[in-house]
């Protein structure tokens, strides 16, 4: 189950029109208020471009307790694992011998080093990891919502050569409220143009 939080957001279409955006207790409610067990609604994760499935039965209040959800990590006793007042979490890691040896001859300690090592790939990797985190948020949407569109290959292409004006001339002609997603899930990974 993925855990929505304040900082997700996702978006709703009636066909090619855009009906709603935000955080996805707002959406489900609108998909809700909209007659939302139609079916010809589609909600896409903003962030991985993936569509979502809302469980809409109930008052408005259980549908938003439904989708926060409990975070990973929360048993059903509700009291967390790990050090809760500085955010850890325990979870298992698998390494060969070798990387144990490596590990426990570290200074800081086992735990430190592979949180210094983890934040030191992240920070050299960020900016290259959203783009293609935004490659791939957007072609997802763009092969289930305008996979029929004229252009839609070569637009596809020029998302992943990252050439913004031809990603945007290609897109023109789509459906306005369908091509502006686009365009928005995009712009990260557009550099050129």
């Amino acid at each position: 189950m993925m855990i929505l939080t304040e900082d997700r957001s996702c978006t709703a279409f009636l066909g090619e029109r855009r009906l709603a955006s935000g955080t996805p207790w707002d959406v489900a409610l609108a998909v809700k208020k909209a007659g939302g067990d139609s079916g010809a609604i589609l909600v896409f994760d903003d962030r991985t471009g993936r569509q979502i499935d809302f469980d809409l039965r109930g008052s408005d209040g259980e549908i938003i307790e439904r989708l926060r959800g409990t975070p990973d990590g929360v048993p059903a006793n509700g009291r967390p694992r790990g050090r809760p007042r500085l955010g850890v979490t325990a979870r298992e890691v698998t390494l060969l011998p070798r990387h144990w040896e490596w590990l426990s001859a570290q200074p800081e300690g086992a735990s430190a080093t592979i949180r210094r090592l983890v934040d030191t790939a992240r920070a050299e990797g960020a900016e290259g990891g959203r783009a293609r985190e935004a490659q791939a948020a957007a072609d997802r949407f763009m092969m289930a919502m305008l996979g029929n569109q004229p252009g839609w290959e070569e637009a596809s292409r020029a998302l992943y050569a990252g050439d913004r004006a031809r990603f945007h001339g290609l897109t023109e002609g789509w459906p306005t409220d369908l091509r502006d997603h686009a365009r928005r899930l995009a712009e990260p990974a557009l550099i050129r143009g």
